[in-house]
Parts: C-alpha cells; structure tokens; sequence
C-alpha cells in the first residue's frame, strides 16, 4: 500500500500533467495572433520568470541569513537545460522535422530518465515504472501519428534528441535539487538563467507587440491574445511549480512515466477550447498512454512503507 507522500506526488505529477497539457491551445492562438513560437515562449518563460522572483525573495532572504547558500551552478544548469534547452532544441527539431515526430523525440525523455537510473546510477527499478514507460511512449507514437510525412533530417534528429535529453534533467535534477532548494528558489534562478539564454533567440526588440491585442476565441469566446498570454503563464508556473513538487515524493522515472498524461490533456484542451477535433489515432493512442500512467503508478503502490519512512525522515522540511 502506498504511502500519503507517494500518493501525493502522483497526484502533483498528474495535476501538473493537466496544466503543463493545457499550455499548449493558449501557446497556439497567440502564435496565431502575429508572434512567433520562440517569441511566445521567452514571453511565457518571462512572465513564469517574474511570478517566481516575487515569490522567492523571502526563502532567498531565509537562507541567506540561517542556511546554507542554493547550489548556483547546478540551478543555472537546470535552467539552460530543462528550461531554455528543452524550448530551443524543439523548435530546431519542429523546423527540420514533422511535428508529430518532434514532440515524439522530445518525449524520450522519460525513456533516458530510465536508461540513466538503470546504466549510469545502477539503481535497479521497479519493473511497473519502466513498462509504463514504454507503454506510454507506444500511446504517444499512436497520437503523433508517426506513420504520417515522415522523413528524416539529421540536424533536427539531433536536435530532437537533445531536446529529449534536456527533458530528462528536469526529472532528474528535479529530483535531487527538490532534496536540498526551496523550489521557488529553483524556479526564479532557472527562469531567470531561461530568459536571458532564450533572447538572442526571440529578438524582443523586433517584436510585434501590437499582436497581443488582437481578438482570439478560447471556449466559444472572444479574448485577446494577451489574456491567452497571461493564461499560459499562469499555467506553466503552476505547473512547474506542482511538477516539482512532486519529485520531493517520487523518482523521476515514475514522475517521468506519470507525465505522459500531458500529451492526452493536451489534446483534450486543444478539442475543448480551440475546436481541435480529435481524431480515432489519437483517442486509441491516448488510452493506451493512460495505460502506461497507470502502470508506472503501481510502481508507487507497490513500494513499502518502511521505505517510505526512511525517505520521510530524510526529506528536507518546507522552508
């Protein structure tokens, strides 16, 4: 039976599953506003930027006076990576690649998360875990459509794969930086480090700014651009925020395997608030990708409470 810490994270994982799953309709009509899909994104990653600043000034201030000072260099390193390169090297894939197979190679992340654990660490893994995994990563094949306009470039291939191995280190920095940093602290830093890095890219200063108040329909309704903006802001922090979170209480090859349900929301929003239809690949790929969630759930349910106790007793108090 599974511990109240482990149920928790499942429950943090999947709740930021939704948010991080219903970024993308709000991402997609303020591209089609005018911008540009870096420009979107270093505006998403400014705005997740600002919210965390504010919000970690006090744990910043607390631990400069009684506690240890964050681990600088690991923080900048999970912003360049889970941050800003997981952004960058998609958006090389996407342009040298179908879409479908460059959100595919993205999401081998989980599947280097397991590689890793298993062949760098040699940490054995519980079989549910890496069968969820794959399952889910089956389901996403499915959805993507992978059978359809596929052709292969070697540039965006690499890029795909390093966008994959940049997803990795968010579970996996993720699961250790969470033991040791306030994860506010790790967000304003990683954000921070994200904003900067991503500029060159984005080019601010030729932005059409005038697009953000352009009329856009969410749910049947007119909005503007900017709202869909502020909305997609809203949800990455809060999903950034649950996601790690919730690597205080798994291991980010559960976490990883559990993350998956973020291509079903995803596709789920898109149907419900731009009028996406849905087509038979992705509904049957995305049951088997809850499939595979559910699996690498009872990996969770399966562990024994006095291994949770032990991670209890060494999991670090809230600041």
């Amino acid at each position: 039976m599974s511990s109240p810490r482990a149920a928790l994270g499942v429950v943090l994982i999947l709740l930021a599953s939704v948010f991080f799953g219903v970024c993308g309709p709000f991402g997609k009509v303020v591209i089609q506003a005018g911008l540009t899909p870096v420009q979107v994104t270093w505006l998403r990653i400014v705005g997740v930027g600002l919210i965390a600043v504010a919000a970690a000034i006090w744990p910043l201030l607390r631990a400069r006076r009684h506690g240890p000072k964050p681990p600088l260099a690991a923080l900048v390193l999970f912003g360049l990576t889970a941050i800003a390169g997981v952004q960058a090297f998609y958006f090389v894939a996407v342009e040298r690649l179908p879409v479908g197979i460059a959100l595919l190679l993205e999401f081998m992340g989980p599947i280097v998360v397991v590689a890793w654990v298993r062949f760098v660490r040699r940490s054995p893994l519980p079989r549910a875990a890496v069968v969820g995994a794959l399952l889910s990563l089956a389901g996403l094949c499915i959805v993507v459509e992978v059978w359809s306009g596929l052709r292969l470039d070697a540039v965006g291939l690499l890029a795909g794969s390093a966008a994959a191995a940049c997803q990795a280190t968010y579970f996996l920095s993720g699961e250790r930086l969470t033991a040791k940093v306030d994860v506010r602290v790790m967000l304003a830093v990683g954000f921070t480090v994200g904003t900067i890095a991503l500029a060159p890219l984005a080019a601010p200063w030729a932005m059409d700014w005038a697009s953000l108040s352009s009329p856009v329909t969410l749910l049947g309704a007119e909005a503007t651009s900017l709202a869909s903006l502020v909305a997609l802001v809203v949800c990455t922090a809060v999903a950034y925020t649950l996601g790690l979170t919730g690597l205080r209480f798994l291991s980010a090859p559960v976490a990883g395997a559990i993350g998956y349900a973020e291509v079903v929301v995803a596709a789920l929003a898109a149907w419900a608030l731009i009028g996406e239809a849905l087509t038979v690949p992705q509904i049957i790929g995305g049951l088997v990708v809850i499939a595979g969630v559910f699996t690498a759930q009872r990996a969770v349910a399966k562990r024994r409470a006095p291994d949770d106790e032990d991670e209890a007793e060494l999991a670090p108090t809230a600041v």
